[in-house]
Order: structure tokens, then sequence, then C-alpha cells
């Protein structure tokens, strides 16, 4: 059996669901994930404490909104093909709430986010996700992590 090759493009309605999934963070409702994901959706890896499912993903962008009341996901670029999408975006806001457990800097935060969705339909059934994390850490002053200071040295 010969693999099929032709590689055809996203169509406008999956471009569209990369807008709504997106949007769910800058439009500050999470049901909007509702209309982009399969009920079955899979985000991989999943955040620590986040559940199964679009349902697992509504705390989390809350917990966004909740942190950065501007929160924004700007989309730089979208290559997909064969209902496949790789998307380079980043996530901007100021931080005026707790994030991760880090109390509230007011500073300007952007985070690079890098991901791959496969769709089944016009509809998203996996991503796979990687956020710049020690980015994040380092513009609220987290990273590197505060350490104890060494006793001077006698002589």
């Amino acid at each position: 059996m010969t693999p099929d090759t032709t590689a055809s493009a996203l169509t406008a309605n999956q471009h569209a669901t990369l807008q709504i999934f997106y949007g769910a963070f800058t439009r500050k409702n999470p049901d909007l994930l509702d209309e982009a994901v399969t009920p079955e959706w899979q985000d991989i890896p999943l955040a620590p404490g986040q559940g199964p499912g679009p349902a697992g993903l509504k705390p989390i962008i809350l917990g966004f909104i909740e942190a950065l009341p501007d929160v924004e996901i700007v989309v730089d670029e979208v290559i997909g093909f064969n209902n496949r999408a790789g998307v380079r975006a980043r996530i901007v806001g100021t931080h005026r709430g707790t994030l991760f457990g880090i109390p509230a800097t007011n500073r300007r935060l952007e985070i690079a986010l890098h991901e791959f969705h496969r769709f089944e339909g016009d509809r998203i059934s996996h991503t796979w996700h990687l956020e710049d994390r020690f980015g994040m850490l380092h513009q609220l002053g987290a990273w590197p992590p505060k350490t104890a200071s060494l006793p001077e040295e006698r002589a």
C-alpha cells in the first residue's frame, strides 16, 4: 500500500475553530472550548491538577483570566495540512493576580506557546503543547530561584 502524499490545506472551518479555541482565553469565555474541541479532546500534557477533556481546561482558563485580567493569546503563525495544525503563539497580559502560586507583580508577561492540533472534521481532537514556563518565571522575577547565601569563608 502506497501512503497518500497529497497534502491538503486546512479548511476555512478548521481555521475558524482555531480562532474560537484561542478566543476562549482572549474573549474570557472558557465555554467556547465546547465549540472548538471534541467531547473526548485530549490536552497533552495535562497541567498539574487539570482534568481530562474541555471541562478540565476551563478552570485553567479561568485562572489565567484572574491572574492576567487583560490576557490575550496572540497567534503569530499557523501551519496546517491534512487535518493537523502547528501554531506559534504568545500568551500576553499583565500579572495582577496569583499565577502558578506566584503573587501579583504587576509586570507585563509574554509566554511563548507552541501547539500542535489534530482535527476530526472541523473540531480539534488532540492538542500537544509546550509553554516557555522558565521564561515566564524569569519575567516574574521567580527564576532563578533565590538561594540561601553561603557563609563567608574564614581566613
